[in-house]
């Protein structure tokens, strides 16, 4: 089974310190929640990959009820509770979809088409779960957010 990763930071003056936490199945998280508790993390990046993005609302859940700042690349993560979300958009692979067979159906060969990638990234803070982490975002972020969930 491939390996993935929970990667957790602490700060400490200027010093950074990453501790990778692994999890192979959906019963290993229970752990590395426990552990998070016992480093006490200023945040946690779960990685984006398939295995966590199916588990979405545990990971949202586990992150709120441990109390720990945690971003993932997916909006649906805030809303299930995790404090943000950074990452590519995910209609837009549909949108970028719907043109290439536009195209296509006009006649374009598939292998002319150029290989896009995401051009757009979205900024999704919960602030409810701020509000209960007792974080305050500053205002500036707060502008940038694409969505705020209150």
């Amino acid at each position: 089974m491939r390996r993935r990763e929970f990667v957790a930071g602490l700060t400490d003056a200027l010093n950074l310190k990453l501790h990778i936490l692994h999890a192979s199945a959906p019963e290993d998280f229970d752990r590395v929640f426990a552990t998070l508790a016992k480093l006490r993390p200023i945040g946690l990046v779960i990685a984006g990959d398939q295995f966590f993005t199916s588990r979405i609302d545990q990971l949202g859940a586990l992150a709120a009820q441990h109390r720990v700042p945690t971003i993932f690349q997916y909006r649906e993560f805030a809303v299930a509770g995790g404090l943000m979300s950074y990452g590519a958009s995910v209609t837009d692979p549909y949108r970028l979809a719907a043109v290439y067979i536009a195209r296509i159906l006009k006649g374009e060969r598939p292998a002319d088409l150029p290989v896009q990638q995401p051009t757009r990234v979205e900024l999704i803070i919960n602030l409810k779960t701020a509000k209960t982490l007792g974080l305050t975002v500053p205002p500036a972020i707060l502008a940038r957010a694409d969505e705020v969930i209150e």
